[in-house]
């Protein structure tokens, strides 16, 4: 019996193997596995298992009655591709996919797959290319032959076209060179416009925080942008900034990032750092989390984990926003509630309802406020009343006269500096 081919009907499976001393639980980690695929267009999941294993074994992963079982139930529902939600190598890819008479994924291609249906910007979709490149080079051509099958791949993944990656090693290194040498020049330019921003008195807040943890729809919230936010893993990819005034305080500029994931492919870490360098900049980190999550304490670990290996050390201005409080039942809310109160740098927001916002901008001008700032200004003599201004607010720590004007020593938090230079 045939199906639609313009569906790949995909099967995902969660190896729960005991050896690993994997923190993640087993139903929440094949949930989000399942979340994965469906945010993928084209796939449509037909059934899902978690397969519990005492070890790995290293040339099929699966001992043989269970290959064998699974190969049973693969082929009684017609399936094109299996997604396992974990590493998979290239000698295991090949074994499996020759037991059962499917194409196979595992956790990193799939997440490839994603973000380069994902990646809208130019610097985006060479990010993409160049993480995929480097998973592809150990597998040559065996990652994405069934989507260039079935429904013409994804960007630079579809199919026989100019784009397409070619099967030879030396081939793919010329390209790796080629595409460093590009994203060399977007850490060069992401370097100028960090400059040119360090000049501008806007403090920065960037939003970080596990994918689907709402952070575009509170951007969204904040300032009434129409940044793309959906109920989905890696809703948006690129990076967006929008200056936005708060009530009483500076004007920020706000920060929406990429989502962080367990288990991120180092790929695609390692192409992405020119873009997730943007929070090694911000004056203050705001880590949204999905408080309604079940296994909300392992994404928030995870995100503190990428936020360590990107350099944000421990002494980095962060607060907590503990969103989606709108999901939690009344008695779980209320305990929740009880333990954001708890804590100064956490509050509990619905992104979605607007609960606790006025708390959470409250936060973010305290953070911002509390910072003391120790520098130097040079005023023209002509410029009396931005001296004036100072020194009315106590703001000027000692005064000298130099050539070209007054040589102030200034003790000021950022958001009298905003202030100051709307005079």
């Amino acid at each position: 019996m045939g199906h639609d081919p313009a569906i790949t009907r995909t099967w995902v499976l969660h190896p729960d193997i005991k050896s690993n001393n994997d923190r993640r639980l087993p139903e929440p980690a094949l949930a989000e596995a399942v979340a994965l695929a469906e945010a993928l267009p084209g796939l449509e999941v037909f059934g899902d298992i978690i397969v519990r294993l005492p070890k790995a074994h290293s040339g099929m992963l699966f001992g043989k009655g269970k290959i064998e079982e699974l190969h049973q139930l693969f082929e009684a529902e017609e399936l094109d591709l299996v997604l396992i939600d974990g590493p998979v190598t290239p000698v295991q890819q090949r074994n499996l996919e020759k037991a059962w008479g499917v194409k196979l994924l595992d956790r990193t291609g799939l997440i490839l797959e994603i973000f380069s249906d994902r990646a809208r910007t130019s610097e985006g979709v060479l990010q993409v290319e160049m993480a995929a490149l480097s998973y592809q080079r150990t597998r040559l051509v065996r990652a994405w032959t069934h989507l260039e099958r079935q429904r013409g791949g994804l960007g630079f993944v579809g199919g026989p076209g100019e784009t397409q990656i070619e099967s030879d090693r030396r081939a793919i290194d010329d390209q790796l060179v080629r595409l460093r040498r590009k994203l060399s020049k977007v850490v060069k330019t992401r370097a100028l416009h960090r400059e040119a921003r360090a000049k501008v008195p806007f403090p920065i807040v960037a939003l970080v925080g596990y994918t689907n943890a709402g952070k575009s729809t509170l951007f969204n919230r904040l300032t009434g942008a129409e940044v793309f936010a959906k109920d989905m893993l890696f809703a948006t990819l690129d990076p967006t900034m929008r200056a936005v005034e708060l009530p009483d305080g500076p004007q920020v500029i706000l920060s929406d990032t990429v989502g962080f994931i367990s288990d991120l492919p180092t790929e695609l870490v390692a192409s992405f750092r020119a873009t997730l360098e943007e929070v090694l900049a911000a004056d203050l980190i705001v880590h949204v989390r999905d408080i309604s999550h079940e296994g909300t304490e392992e994404q928030a670990t995870d995100v503190r984990a990428i936020l360590t290996s990107l350099g944000v050390g421990e002494g980095a201005k962060q607060i907590e926003v503990w969103n989606k409080i709108d999901l939690l039942e009344p008695d779980d809310k209320d305990a929740v509630l009880a333990r954001a109160a708890r804590h100064d740098d956490v509050i509990a927001v619905s992104s979605i309802s607007g609960y606790g916002m006025q708390d959470f901008v409250v936060a973010v001008e305290e953070a911002l406020e509390g910072e003391i700032i120790t520098e130097t200004l040079v005023l023209p003599y002509s410029e009396g009343r931005k001296r004036a201004w100072l020194f009315e607010r106590s703001l000027v720590e000692a005064e000298r006269q130099g050539e070209n004007g007054f040589e102030l020593d200034l003790r000021w938090k950022a958001k009298d500096r905003a202030q100051f230079q709307t005079i």
